[in-house]
């Protein structure tokens, strides 16, 4: 063992006579904490703002005077989508994702305001985060490090001496990964300090440990290949060829290959196709405004039978309330049945495109880190259905308000009779059918459970690196 620290502090002393090293070092150090430092101010900012405005929607909409409550249907409601503790880490797809939703009734309304389209010029030190300096530009520092830890010793016929002293190849690997995962150590703390600080707003400690964890494991995938790289090379210039090459490839092609190769791989309906499907079924369902609609006639004969007489007049609830209650509950079973198979096409692009995880530790590193932040798609996904939860609930229980509390003749005749139109002002106390709802993360068991793939992805290449550097480990390098 002292020999392997003794090569991995000859390392450290060839770093620091190095200028390149040294700054390359320095750079990577302040790039992630710049990112983290960033990346926390936006993500406290943006937290406080969207609970603030969700609060501020709630107070607005129970504020609402009398009046009919077919209005406050339309008057509506709005969901914000406040990032995660550990989006501090990774923003995921919440960059590109709209974080706010307008609810109202006979519509499902897209996510709006994405965090990308808000500037008018695009801040690049605001764009970095944690995960992307780990994830992108760590590996190209380790590169610019590490690429001569071998091939240095045999340009300088300095590794004749070491094996002469006792020093075995493998024990040369080891002392020069040490080397190259104390500087990846180094570049860990600004992230644990980031993940950390997750804790005080109720992160778990386990998932906090997963997060640091996997990107330890993600660097030295890096460090096994550098090491790998500089130890089969013949000089230090094919090496750094070799690593930048490799880089290039998996840091930058891959990634965007896979995006596109993803979306083509799946067959999906386009946009405009839906949506025209989509309305061509809701007009057969029958306008929730219109009682005498005749795509409501049997469900007025059900009802009546119901009841047990001739007219809806007699009916002892309001038959228009108990339209619009129909309608909307039938109108919602076909958007969510719309918005489901939309989640899945999209899950199926993003799973297409994490199975090149398999030719990219980077892709693998991607949706790991995602998935266990809470910032993944599945993630939009469970905000999407919450919010429409959300909305149906209250569009149903304003339906009730005006079934139950309005008479039918005042609700027909409210246009014609200012008096009637007064008595179907319901009480603003039928606001509170509103509850103050706050999205929060995934559990830790379903995130873990989300991040198993690229946990395991991410495991093969670490297996694999290990296997490469053991075998070159068992011969002398020379």
């Amino acid at each position: 063992m002292k020999q392997i620290t003794a090569i991995a502090a000859a390392e450290w002393h060839y770093w620091a006579r190095s200028k390149l090293a040294l700054t390359v070092a320095l750079v990577a150090l302040l790039l992630i904490v710049l990112a983290a430092l960033t990346s926390a101010e936006r993500t406290n900012t943006l937290a406080h703002e969207r609970n603030s405005l969700q609060s501020d929607a709630l107070e607005i909409f129970q504020a609402q005077p009398d009046r009919h409550p077919h209005r406050m249907v339309h008057y509506g409601h709005y969901a914000f989508k406040p990032p995660p503790p550990l989006s501090v880490v990774d923003p995921g797809v919440d960059a590109y994702s709209g974080n706010v939703i307008f609810l109202e009734g006979h519509r499902q309304n897209t996510a709006m305001f994405a965090e990308r389209e808000n500037g008018a010029v695009p801040n690049l030190l605001g764009s970095l985060s944690p995960a992307f300096v780990l994830q992108v530009l760590a590996p190209i520092c380790l590169i610019l490090i590490g690429y001569g830890a071998l091939t240095r010793e045999r340009e300088g016929q300095t590794a004749l001496q070491l094996f002469s002293q006792g020093v075995s190849p493998a024990q040369l690997l080891a002392g020069k990964f040490l080397a190259l995962f104390s500087v990846a150590l180094l570049m860990l703390i600004p992230l644990a300090a980031a993940a950390l600080s997750a804790m005080h707003h109720g992160e778990a400690v386990s998932i906090v440990t997963s997060l640091i964890t996997g990107y330890g494991a993600y660097l030295t995938v890096w460090i096994l290949f550098v090491i790998f790289a500089s130890a089969v090379s013949r000089n230090s210039a094919a090496s750094l060829m070799l690593l930048l090459g490799a880089w290039t490839l998996v840091a930058l092609i891959l990634p965007s290959y896979a995006t596109n190769s993803g979306r083509l791989a799946t067959e999906s309906t386009g946009k405009i196709e839906s949506d025209f499907a989509l309305l061509a079924e809701l007009r057969t369902l029958g306008d929730g405004h219109n009682s005498a609609d005749p795509a409501f006639a049997s469900f007025r004969a059900k009802l009546l039978e119901t009841h047990g007489v001739e007219r809806v007049e007699d009916l002892p609830i309001n038959f228009r309330g108990a339209v619009a209650t129909k309608a909307e509950a039938d109108l919602t079973a076909v958007l969510r049945r719309y918005a489901e198979q939309r989640f899945e096409s999209e899950s199926r692009q993003a799973a297409a495109a994490g199975v090149y995880g398999w030719l990219s530790p980077v892709i693998a590193m991607r949706e790991l880190s995602m998935a266990i932040a809470g910032t993944d798609l599945l993630s939009h996904h469970r905000f999407l259905r919450e919010a429409e939860a959300l909305r149906f609930d209250f569009v149903q229980g304003l339906n009730a308000v005006h079934t139950n509390q309005l008479s039918y003749q005042d609700d027909m005749n409210r246009s014609n009779d200012p008096e009637a139109e007064r008595r179907t002002r319901a009480n603003a106390e039928n606001w509170q059918v509103l509850e103050d709802y706050r999205f929060g993360a995934a559990t830790s068991k379903a995130r873990l459970a989300n991040g198993a793939g690229g946990a395991s992805i991410l495991l093969v290449w670490l297996l694999l690196g290990g296997l490469l550097c053991w075998t070159v480990g068992r011969r002398r390098i020379l």
